[in-house]
């Protein structure tokens, strides 16, 4: 510790960092406080001096600042500059002038880029620049030709053109970073997230220093001029340029499937990946062969090494040719927080070289992550950059453990096995922080695939790239063989990938938790070497003249024996004590994992949650036994077939994109039921990721089909992965534990449902109109009921009225909470529906801003007249119910619910 300086300070400033970005004001306050007191006690148990304690405890502290100092720079100056709140300027229309200062990427009808701005001004109905902001009218007049154009100091905005026309497509193509631009659109805050742990858009855009979306129609609201004379930002451009030629190239060279896959591969380009291949790499744990990294700028430098070297360069010389041309490939890579690492480190590494002076990895990892981190704070927020270090600094720590674990090995075959294992080990709390799931598999493609990989296909895609600016009939060869051995790749992923038993879920874990494994690994393996070295220690009487020839010392320059002699390290490592000692940490480590694996912990209360999933249903039941229902998937509707040119590489999908990742992150394994309450796309096309990727053990349907070829491939998905289909119907009841009861209300049985001579029993019938055929169910759980309608219509609900009254039921027990029916359609939820329930609290499921007027204003004043509490997702987000024996509570995502609040209070105001 004292030997690094410059390591322990870095550490300290990444937990000065974490702190500042966990809590503010008084919390933040006792969390550094508590972060000095440990770092006291532990300058206390090594010896340290007070000075390098004081260096060390002023690191935390100044981080805590430079943060805190960072958040209150990073704000929008928007609202400021046009005299409105950020509420009120939200989807307003403005003219913005600026430069573009990123890539401009095209996705089918959308095209994206980075503009910083020098203006703005707002648009009035007609246009025109309106009068803004009093204060600003001599801004105005310095803006010269913008008349009302408010200036502005280089504020960033996220622009989002949809093409109206094909002919769009080659003006966009002609924009380049550094080109001057004139927009008009609308100026919108970015969407925040809207369930509990989902995806925070707002929050991601916070971090690269952007705080709205300016969203555009055609290239005609775009006027965009090349720069003028030359500028630092114009070197980015030519890099650009060079991807993009580079990228066109290997386009040309590798057919499309293996172009997409070596473009990531080569330059770190990973838009036209086949989506297919990238989740097939992502579930073996691949992916960061996809993006550059340290092996590649190792590959990389040790190639111009090794070229310098065979031109008979001098030893200085060729170390600064490769120290110049580092930057370069970083630059060529995409400049991303793990291949800027790793140059960092290679550059430092170069000079020390250079100037003989021997550098200590450790150190030189410890400069660039402070490097990084005082050039932008939130990269300590970036997966890639927490990958990429700790990674690293796991390598650094945990191979020589292992390396002597592995000694009976071959040397190669050792490396290799050793760092794969370690890389696995360390980087399993962030992929399943990050990803919630972790392949068993993935040691083994990782062994096999990275070197194959890394040092045969990487090499042949680039020599296929320079042989293609010289001998074109060589590069197409080049290329062949290339594809060939990527054919096998893909076999082998794809065979790895048939396996779904190896594939495990894990919702993330906390902090404390992450903190926990790197602890107990660490003394797993230092006991264990610990033991092996004391196994090695030769066996000397006290007396004995010990040799000098250092054999008794380890690799790492520490003796072998301990402070009391040879005999006492023995008899401590290798007797019953070392056996304790080495079973401590693997039994600790073992509960941890157990702990993290299992899913959360309910007390034998109930969990109901109403996922927001735009305009569509999906709600997720969790009985107090832990069982897991799902009732629908939510879906994404598209209307009519789309014209080639418009379809996106990956378009948005609520199921892979919001239901399967919200599921994950929440630890469920497996679904013990599906309840799809009819076919439509916006109920069934979600569920179709789901079982994709969430084992699933039954699917409870109303026992029809539809014509749609989404629906039977849902079908057709659950009966090839051997899931239970349940035609499910009035009557029909579900027990998944002793305080949990479904009871189906509709559809009627199907011999009732249709006329006896059309009805086939070898054939599922077709239902073409699903919502009055929606399954509808009351659930009772720990002594509380809740009623799920579907899409049903008033027919529906007249019908279950009358079928009680003839069973002699004039009056349903009263439902706590009813989801309302159609997302809150007027042909739904009638007056005697709520009287036979009388609901004391309802949820509405709809999108936000939906065309269809989704709730109506007639289902919300009926509701209001039963004294019922609304709850809806396109205003609170999701909402979740908590049901315990003796209360109900619920919460909401977003605001403007009455959450936390007790449903019982309402049921009483109800009773009394």
């Amino acid at each position: 510790m004292r030997e690094r300086l410059l390591l322990s300070f870095t550490v300290c400033w990444v937990c000065g960092s974490t702190a500042a970005c966990l809590y503010s004001g008084g919390r933040l306050a006792l969390a550094a406080a508590g972060v000095l007191l440990l770092l006291a006690a532990a300058a206390a148990w090594a010896g340290l001096g007070w000075r390098y304690t004081a260096v060390l405890g002023m690191a935390v502290i100044a981080a805590c600042l430079y943060w805190e100092w960072s958040e209150g720079r990073n704000i929008s100056s928007l609202p400021e500059a046009l005299g409105r709140s950020s509420a009120l300027l939200n989807e307003m229309p403005v003219r913005a002038e600026g430069s573009i200062v990123s890539t401009v990427e095209r996705d089918g009808d959308r095209v994206d880029f980075i503009v910083k701005l020098s203006g703005i001004a707002l648009l009035g109905n007609s246009g025109n620049a309106a009068d803004i902001h009093p204060t600003a009218s001599s801004q105005q007049e310095e803006a010269g030709e913008g008349g009302n154009m408010t200036s502005l100091d280089g504020e960033k905005l996220t622009v989002q053109l949809k093409l109206q026309a094909e002919s769009e497509i080659d003006i966009a193509g002609q924009w380049q970073r550094g080109d001057r631009v004139a927009l008009s659109g609308a100026v919108e805050l970015p969407g925040e997230a809207r369930n509990f742990g989902g995806f925070d858009y707002r929050a991601y855009l916070a971090t690269q220093h952007m705080h709205w979306l300016l969203k555009l129609d055609g290239t005609a609201s775009a006027e965009v001029t090349p720069p003028e004379g030359w500028s630092p930002a114009m070197l980015l451009r030519w890099t650009d340029q060079a991807r993009s030629a580079m990228g066109a190239k290997l386009g040309q060279l590798f057919q499309p499937r293996h172009s997409g896959y070596m473009k990531g591969l080569i330059i770190g380009f990973q838009d036209d990946l086949d989506p297919d291949i990238f989740q097939q790499f992502s579930q073996l744990g691949l992916t960061h062969i996809l993006a550059i990294s340290g092996m590649h700028v190792a590959v990389y430098v040790g190639a111009l090494l090794f070229i310098w070297k065979r031109c008979r360069l001098t030893r200085e010389t060729a170390l600064t040719l490769t120290l110049l041309l580092v930057p370069v490939y970083v630059l060529l890579s995409g400049a991303g927080p793990s291949v800027v690492r790793a140059g960092l480190m290679s550059m430092i590494a170069l000079y020390a070289a250079r100037v003989q002076v021997l550098g200590d990895g450790r150190n030189i990892l410890s400069a660039a992550a402070l490097a990084m981190l005082l050039w932008n704070p939130y990269l300590l927020l970036s997966v890639s950059f927490q990958l990429s270090f700790l990674v690293t600094a796991g390598l650094m720590v945990y191979v020589p453990m292992v390396n002597l674990l592995l000694r009976k090995l071959p040397l190669m075959l050792r490396s290799a096995v050793s760092v794969t294992v370690v890389a696995q080990l360390v980087s399993f709390p962030l992929t399943i922080y990050y990803f919630n799931q972790f392949s068993l598999l993935s040691f083994a493609a990782n062994l096999l695939l990275v070197p194959f990989i890394t040092f045969v296909v990487l090499p042949l895609g680039t020599l296929t790239l320079l042989l293609s600016a010289c001998w074109e009939g060589a590069a197409g060869k080049v290329a062949d063989a290339a594809e060939l051995l990527n054919n096998w790749t893909f076999v082998l992923v794809e065979w790895m990938n048939g396996f779904p038993g190896a594939v495990l879920i894990w919702r993330s874990p906390s902090l404390l938790w992450i903190c926990g494994y790197y602890l107990l690994l660490y003394g797993l393996l230092a006991v264990a070497r610990l033991r092996i070295e004391a196994r090695n220690v030769p066996q000397y009487m006290e007396d004995e003249t010990r040799p000098l020839d250092g054999s008794q010392w380890a690799e790492n320059g520490q003796m072998r024996a301990g402070i009391n002699g040879h005999g006492e390290l023995r008899k401590a490592a290798t007797g019953w004590r070392g056996k304790v000692l080495q079973l401590a940490p693997a039994a600790a480590l073992a509960v941890l994992l157990c702990q993290g694996y299992r899913s959360e912990e309910l007390n034998g209360a109930g969990h109901i949650s109403y996922l927001d999933v735009g305009q569509g249903d999906s709600i997720l039941i969790t009985t107090p036994d832990g069982a897991n229902i799902l009732v629908d998937g939510g879906g994404t509707v598209s209307f009519g077939a789309k014209e080639p040119w418009r379809i996106r590489r990956s378009p948005f999908e609520v199921g892979a994109k919001t239901l399967v990742p919200l599921l994950k992150k929440r630890g469920i394994h497996r679904l013990d039921a599906v309840v799809l309450t009819h076919a439509d796309q916006d109920h069934a096309g979600g569920l179709q990721a789901v079982l994709e990727s969430i084992p699933v053990s039954a699917l409870l349907f109303n026992g029809t089909l539809t014509d749609r070829e989404p629906y039977r491939k849902l079908m057709r998905t659950a009966l090839a992965a051997n899931i239970k289909l349940y035609s499910v119907h009035q009557g029909m009841t579900l027990r998944p534990d002793s305080a949990t009861e479904l009871a189906v209300l509709w559809p009627p049985p199907p011999l009732q449902n249709q006329p006896q001579a059309d009805y086939d029993v070898e054939k599922i019938p077709v239902l073409e109109e699903q919502n009055h055929g929606s399954v509808v169910f009351r659930l009772e759980l720990n002594g509380r009921n809740f009623l799920f309608t579907g899409d049903m219509d008033e027919e529906a609900e007249e019908e279950i009225i009358q079928s009680a009254a003839l069973s002699g039921i004039s009056q349903a027990p009263r439902a706590d909470v009813l989801k309302v029916a159609h997302h809150g359609s007027k042909t739904s939820t009638g007056e005697a529906w709520l009287e036979f329930w009388r609901p004391a609290a309802a949820v509405i499921s709809a999108g936000v801003n939906n065309s269809y007027g989704h709730p109506n204003g007639g289902v919300l004043d009926r509701l209001a007249a039963g004294h019922t509490a609304v709850f809806r997702t396109d205003l609170q987000g999701e909402i979740q119910l908590n049901i315990s024996k003796g209360e109900l509570t619920v919460r909401s995502k977003l605001g403007a619910a009455p959450a936390p609040a007790a449903v019982d209070l309402l049921v009483d105001n109800l009773v009394n």
